[in-house]
């Protein structure tokens, strides 16, 4: 139960990564460095998100 609880966390945290890259491509003054940031930190949860269901799949 707990790899659940823990993969909706995950889930909500790159939605939420995810509006905040939304919100800051659609200011003109955004920062290109935090944008790039964003994107990073949010492919880094997409990725830990697809090692706990290949996991949870081969367990």
């Amino acid at each position: 139960m707990a790899i659940e609880s823990h993969l909706a966390e995950l889930e909500r945290r790159h939605q939420a990564l995810e509006q905040e890259i939304s919100e800051a491509l659609s200011h003109p003054s955004s920062d290109d460095l935090k944008i790039v940031e964003l994107k990073r930190r949010k492919l880094h949860v997409k990725d830990e998100i697809a090692r706990l269901k290949h996991d949870a799949v081969v367990h």
